[in-house]
């Protein structure tokens, strides 16, 4: 009983970042970026509203778009036990 125990807690530990990036045309070409958050409930079973990547790129053609689970991201996650499991999304033009 005490292992299970020891491996549910460790997998808490051991969790890492994860980020998806997308390239919209040729990508990013100046480097400016404009930040939000997507907003997501409940172990990210249900999701709030998601920012609209178009206008975060500001009428760009090329951009990328990179969707990460950040350390804050993820102690904000711990903080709250899963309930809020906000993500970072950076568009870059």
């Amino acid at each position: 009983m005490k292992k299970i125990t020891f491996l549910i807690i460790a997998s808490f530990f051991f969790t890492s970042c994860y980020v998806h990036t997308y390239t919209v045309g040729d990508g990013a070409k100046s480097g400016m970026s404009e930040k939000a958050k997507q907003h997501n409930f409940i172990y990210g079973l249900a999701s709030g509203e998601t920012p609209d990547h178009k206008a975060l790129a500001k009428g760009a053609k090329d951009y990328t778009i990179k969707n990460e689970h950040s350390f804050v991201d993820g102690v904000i996650n711990a903080l709250t036990f899963g309930l809020y499991n906000p993500t970072t999304v950076t568009v870059t033009r």
